[in-house]
């Protein structure tokens, strides 16, 4: 019986990952940072709003979302920058070089007799 040889390093093929792969990922990422970071609230705003770009090997994440106040927005965008680039690399096997969180909205408490 022949021996099956792998194909060379360079002729074995590649992955690609479309956009708006990176886009749920990264939405998904910074909705479950803020589920964590925020239990709170039945649910911390509208779903984030997300764009990627991704030229050659390195994902540029921008995630636009919508925090409670009072809190410490600082410290609640850095959870999420965190979480989206440790989800975003970790699932799509590619180096995130930037994460840039815009807080689009503040959601004020409400009071029950609203």
């Amino acid at each position: 019986m022949p021996a099956v040889l792998a194909p060379a390093r360079g002729r074995r093929g590649g992955l690609r990952v479309a956009d708006r792969v990176f886009v749920k990922v990264a939405a998904r990422a910074a909705r479950d940072a803020l589920d964590v970071a925020c239990p709170e609230l039945p649910s911390p705003g509208a779903p984030p709003k997300v764009s990627v770009s991704v030229p050659g090997r390195t994902a540029t994440v921008r995630v636009g979302v919508e925090l409670p106040f009072p809190a410490d927005l600082a410290a609640l965008a850095r959870i999420v920058r965190d979480r989206v680039a440790e989800q975003v690399a970790a699932l799509t096997g590619t180096r995130v070089v930037e994460v840039t969180v815009l807080v689009e909205r503040l959601l004020l408490p409400t009071t029950d007799g609203e």
